[in-house]
């Protein structure tokens, strides 16, 4: 996932693992509106609590270090499985102390560790794919890209490298991971990095990739383009005879999802956020001859998004600005996505953007577009981008 302040694989010893007990702490709130939603946040990791060992670029000496930087998070199983970057660049460059590895942890719900496997490069996406018995994940969002798939029961050999069999058409990276009826769905993230396409061209929004196993290459074909035509589905329904289409100019792909079938609008569907444009597209009928687009026009760029499938589930967050991962209850709505807001990731941001407002906790009108934020109290919390939902038991 796209931060919004600007925008030899090897499995480790596990060091530094302990229960971590939910972390209380002053209360934070984002809205003063009494009609909205309050939740409560509890941090149930902390990246300081855990390490990984790794051998700074240049260097033959092994050190170590605390875990930072949590953003992208999934769940597979019980289990959640969330990626610390640890401060490596975009493009896969050594973090100021010459770390190249990120790290992905897998945790309980109630934050006991479970595992850890350090992937070379920055993890961006990371998704759940039960098919593959594992987590798929990204690295590099910018440039130098390439794929990880982890089996937690894989012992030693847990996590597989696979990396792009050519060159990305779009010039650019791959970010977040969707699984959507088989397919694996990704972003094709930040466009022309190295260059502008041909006149005329478009470059592909998101990926369908293929894995193969025995050469532990990643095919990618393109699933759409960000230059495809969209009907607006502000203030219609989906697919209205009368609604207006308009063709897309999509600059930053970035998060994408899977709306579940309860959801009161895009049932189904798959979803892409193109955060920097303000702005969500829906895929209907992807896989037939004739999938449809619907883009929604949003009031606040926003990053990961959440659809609860019920009032008393939980939402697993990340946040990077106190490197935790965070649990938020409270009572949640089927027709009202809860999105994290970044106000500095918008394309109308200022070039330096300020520190306030900073990334909050949001819900999304599913209908107009309206993102609106909610109050949260409890432990400091700004959330970065990674989100799920896990349902309750009753």
């Amino acid at each position: 996932m796209r931060t919004t302040t600007a925008r030899s694989l090897k499995v480790l010893m596990i060091t530094g693992i302990g229960v971590m007990g939910v972390v209380s702490a002053a209360s934070v709130s984002v809205a003063d509106s009494s009609s909205t939603p309050t939740f409560q946040a509890s941090q149930i990791l902390m990246g300081s609590s855990l390490q990984h060992s790794y051998t700074p670029a240049g260097s033959s000496t092994s050190k170590t270090e605390a875990l930072s930087k949590p953003d992208d998070i999934t769940q597979l199983g019980d289990n959640l499985f969330v990626g610390f970057q640890n401060g490596v660049g975009p493009q896969g460059e050594a973090s100021t102390d010459g770390n190249l590895n990120s790290t992905i942890v897998e945790l309980s719900q109630s934050g006991d560790v479970r595992g850890q496997w350090d992937v070379v490069g920055k993890v961006d996406g990371l998704t759940a794919d039960p098919a593959l018995n594992g987590v798929l994940a990204t690295v590099n969002e910018d440039l130098n890209s390439s794929m990880y798939l982890i089996r937690p029961s894989g012992g030693s050999n847990a996590a597989t490298h696979y990396t792009y069999s050519a060159a990305l058409p779009h010039n650019g990276g791959t970010d977040a991971i969707s699984i959507y009826d088989g397919q694996i769905l990704t972003s094709a993230s930040a466009p022309g990095t190295t260059g502008a396409p041909a006149p005329s061209a478009s470059y592909p929004a998101v990926y369908s990739v293929q894995l193969n196993s025995a050469t532990k290459t990643a095919v990618a074909t393109p699933f759409f383009y960000d230059e495809d035509t969209a009907t607006v589905a502000n203030g219609t329904g989906k697919h209205d005879g009368d609604a207006k289409t308009t063709k897309l100019a999509l600059t930053d792909p970035d998060s994408t999802s899977v709306v579940p079938s309860s959801a009161s609008r895009f049932a189904g569907d798959f979803m892409l956020t193109s955060q920097g444009d303000q702005q969500q597209i829906f895929v209907d009928h992807a896989n037939s001859n004739h999938p449809r687009l619907t883009v929604l026009n949003l009031t606040q760029s926003v990053d990961d998004t959440a659809w609860p499938t019920h009032r008393s589930g939980k939402l697993f967050s990340t946040d990077s600005t106190n490197n935790a991962v965070v649990v938020v209850t409270g009572s949640f709505e089927s027709d009202e996505p809860v999105v994290v807001a970044t106000p500095c990731g918008a394309n109308t941001a200022p070039a330096t953007c300020p520190a306030s407002p900073s990334n909050y906790l949001a819900t999304l009108n599913p209908k107009t577009g309206k993102v609106t934020p909610v109050k949260v109290s409890g432990a400091p919390y700004i959330p970065q981008g990674g989100l799920t939902f896990v349902a309750g038991n009753n």
